[in-house]
């Protein structure tokens, strides 16, 4: 399981220490702080960041608004962003609104506004509606990652390091090697997003990650998964064999 990661641009000491607090009190990951345009820029290069906290003027210029400027512009590199200010500017504001940003908060801010507006901005990001439902936890489902809320920060879920996801009534309980989560999402939702090259129902109630699978006994319609995890193979779902070569 990794966690957030969040680049800072903040050129204001004792704002930047307010935000490094609120975040890893949190549970956040802060891959770096920047206090200019050409420093944001590297570290934003230099990390896997997930989401970006932007000072609009950074040494009395607005070149907040420039790097979010770049990185909207560039293909493929977009991230969400949320940008801080202590300007009133009207001017100021549509320009920074042209980038889109995810939220736009004035100073001084407080600690739950910074914490909606990172939940906000990932599930906007990744074109989710409704999909915080709960107030303990709950899930956005991106391209490669799970982004599961639990108390007040999310934890970013690789994909790939699920081992089994099960359900239970409306909820699926998701299984790593790391840390179990449930959210409130149905096994027909979810399915919907997964790669069925490499998630395969093996009963109503399972979804396996094939590539966590360490034995298949068809006598006893078991799977075993890495962790010594057992989940049942019903005789409707064992087609998903099929696509592997048996040697006999």
């Amino acid at each position: 399981m990794d966690k957030i990661n969040i680049l800072l641009i903040e050129d204001t000491k004792s704002e930047e220490e307010a935000l490094t607090s609120v975040l890893l009190e949190n549970d956040y990951n802060i891959v770096g702080v920047a206090t200019n345009y050409t420093e944001a820029l590297t570290l934003f290069y230099q990390h896997k960041v997930d989401l970006v906290i932007i000072d609009v003027f950074l040494n009395g210029q607005p070149e907040g608004i420039t790097f979010a400027e770049t990185i909207t512009i560039t293909p493929n590199v977009a991230k969400p962003f949320v940008f801080l200010t202590s300007s009133k500017d009207r001017q100021i504001f549509e320009r920074a609104k042209l980038t889109k940003p995810f939220s736009f908060l004035l100073k001084p801010f407080n600690e739950l506004e910074i914490l909606y507006a990172i939940e906000m901005a990932i599930e906007k990001f990744y074109d989710q509606t409704n999909v915080f439902l709960s107030e303990e936890q709950d899930t956005v489902i991106g391209n490669s990652h799970l982004f599961i809320k639990k108390k007040n920060a999310l934890k970013k879920v690789a994909l790939q390091d699920i081992i089994y996801i099960e359900v239970e009534e409306r909820y699926c309980n998701i299984i790593t090697s790391n840390e179990n989560y449930l959210v409130a999402l149905s096994l027909t939702k979810i399915t919907e997003f997964l790669d069925t090259n490499t998630f395969a129902k093996t009963h109503r109630n399972y979804i396996v990650n094939t590539n966590k699978i360490n034995e298949i006994i068809l006598s006893e319609n078991l799977i075993i998964l890495e962790g010594n995890y057992k989940v049942t193979l019903s005789e409707k779902y064992k087609d998903f064999i099929h696509k592997y070569k048996i040697l006999k």
